[in-house]
């Protein structure tokens, strides 16, 4: 198995974070950032949600900084597992991904706060003292996006479906086919994803799903 703790020294007085994120260079970064201050201390690392959360039973840290998109187990599967075998624990998310249904999903599995990658040093230290004194840490930027989401948009797990064949340009008689059903059933999950998203064609449903973090390329 992969190494998934880095850091077995053990901390002085203060916060014992957790960094997950898939590049290593933005871990590395992140560690020599907060490596300066003297009340946080990184205690661990991991790469993707399986070693999230050997890290999290192995060191129980105060605070995980958690990236959103991973390869194999990502963030929010990762904040949902880690928070059902650890109820009390405070999740930070931070990423480059600012769709308002990517903010939902890790706030609906139970993350504490959300925070994009371009925030200032100053914001992402905020938000890590946040959140571990048990608050919810959202920007306004941040929450403002959250705000545009209609709760109605909420898409069925055979909307999900359809919609992700419907940006790989198939057609409705090829859902169909791929998915077991008829044309015409595909053409009416279609009609009512264009109704939630409140767009007039596939392309702009494919635009919006990709605008709001319905789905990501990469899936």
């Amino acid at each position: 198995p992969r190494a998934h703790l880095r850091f077995a020294m053990t901390p002085g007085p203060g916060l014992r974070l957790l960094l997950v994120d898939d590049h290593y260079i933005v871990r590395l970064g992140l560690a020599s950032l907060l490596g300066k201050e003297p009340d946080l201390h990184v205690v661990a690392e991991a790469a993707d949600g399986d070693e999230a959360l050997l890290a999290y039973r192995e060191y129980r840290p105060d605070v995980v900084l958690m990236d959103v998109r991973m390869p194999g187990r990502n963030g929010v599967a990762a904040v949902e597992l880690i928070r059902a075998e650890f109820p009390a624990a405070r999740i930070l998310m931070l990423t480059t991904y600012d769709g308002d249904e990517d903010i939902h999903r890790a706030l609906q599995a139970g993350a504490s706060g959300y925070l994009l990658k371009d925030s200032a040093p100053v914001e992402l230290l905020t938000g890590i003292r946040t959140v571990a004194a048990g608050q919810c840490f959202l920007p306004p930027a941040v929450q403002a996006r959250l705000n545009e989401r209609n709760p109605e948009s909420t898409l069925t797990p055979r909307e999900l479906e359809v919609l992700e064949l419907v940006t790989k340009g198939l057609h409705n008689r090829e859902i169909g086919t791929i998915l077991g059903f008829t044309e015409n059933t595909a053409k009416w999950h279609l009609k009512n994803i264009l109704r939630k998203l409140e767009v007039a064609d596939r392309t702009e449903a494919t635009a919006a799903a990709l605008q709001r973090g319905i789905l990501h390329l990469e899936e």
